[in-house]
């Protein structure tokens, strides 16, 4: 089995095979390009440097699966920072817990087929809601207990991938489905479903392997990022947020042989874009300006392959990023440009 440094660009392509196999079987994409380069709004430069400091070593690579990626920060009320092993083989925790004044941390949740990607907590009932690769949308009550299945099944006849969530205020999830994540295609879908697990509705499709996915403070329309195009798009929706308006590329992410990862907002309406291949984010302003790109130290860097998400303490500027790579799954913190919200954590 390879080692995670010989792991392909896209790791959730192959998560399918975690849930199946208790291996990450390595499957790459490409790239699909619809406009040429002209036609991507760029933003120029990195702005200033924001660093990152370790704030937790919460994961070691798997023997099972020869890797870890952290996903889904999402601070509580009290301040605990919740996140997600992707690659996490059954029996191993796959919901940890992490206090971010200690660095101390525990697993709280477990199972033997679930490859989550993401955690986010709802607006409406207070539980934790998990991406499941393999198809679900899985819920728990924050400590771990009480597991359901929210959804699952085809949404218009074709299974999904869910990869990350964005919650309305009401409660009612948008979550960007990977399905179809193979070289050259674009089958990606954003997927509305109602907060019953009920109902639902494909907002966008025929997208480039869609990733992150946040609204914007207003809750008036979602930033998506598409992973395979290295772009950040910006849906605006009806008043009921059952259909969009009006779509548009927003920003192309300048990031060499990193790709555009998830997606968090603080309360300016900056945009913090995870990169998957390099442990780093960019900020963007609203206006797809570059302000600025958050580093970790050089020589930890060298270890670490992925930043892949942030939360943003509500009212408050301490960030936490989610970084992994062969040397295991960490927790960095920064200094936000502006204070978090709801819409700053997790995803």
């Amino acid at each position: 089995m390879p080692s995670y440094r010989t792991l392909l660009p896209h790791p959730r392509a192959a998560l399918t095979g975690v849930a199946a196999l208790g291996l990450l079987a390595l499957t790459g994409c490409g790239t699909q390009t619809t406009a040429s380069p002209a036609a991507h709004p760029e933003s120029s430069g990195e702005g200033r440097t924001i660093r990152a400091s370790r704030v937790a070593h919460v994961t070691d690579p798997h023997e099972a699966t020869d890797r870890t990626l952290l996903e889904g920060p999402v601070l509580d009320e009290n301040g605990d920072l919740y996140v997600v092993d992707v690659t996490a083989p059954a029996g191993a925790p796959k919901v940890l817990s992490v206090d971010p004044a200690t660095g101390k941390h525990k697993g709280i949740y477990t199972d033997k087929t679930g490859a989550y990607t993401s955690a986010q907590l709802s607006p409406y009932d207070g539980r934790l809601y998990l991406t499941d690769y393999t198809g679900p949308v899985v819920s728990i009550e924050p400590d771990g207990s009480d597991p359901r299945t929210f959804f699952s099944g085809e949404v218009d006849g074709s299974a999904m991938n869910p990869d990350d969530i964005a919650f309305d205020d009401e409660g009612n999830l948008y979550v960007s489905d990977l399905h179809g994540m193979k070289p050259g295609e674009a089958e990606g879908r954003i997927v509305r479903i109602d907060r019953d697990g009920e109902k639902t509705t494909v907002l966008a499709d025929e997208l480039a392997h869609p990733n992150g996915v946040m609204f914007d403070p207003a809750t008036r329309g979602l930033w998506i990022s598409e992973l395979a195009e290295n772009t950040v798009s910006y849906l605006l929706l009806d008043a009921d947020k059952t259909a969009v308006a009006s779509q548009h590329e927003a920003i192309h992410v300048n990031a060499g042989v990193a790709q555009t990862d998830s997606i968090a907002v603080d309360a300016d309406g900056n945009l913090y874009q995870a990169l998957h291949g390099r442990p780093a984010m960019a900020v963007y302003s609203p206006d797809g300006e570059r302000l600025a790109t958050v580093e970790i130290p050089a020589k930890a860097a060298k270890g670490l392959e992925s930043a892949t998400n942030v939360a943003i303490s509500p009212g408050g500027r301490k960030a936490y990023m989610t970084v992994s790579g062969p040397d295991g799954g960490y927790i960095y913190g920064f200094t936000a440009l502006a204070d978090g919200i709801r819409q700053s954590n997790g995803g």
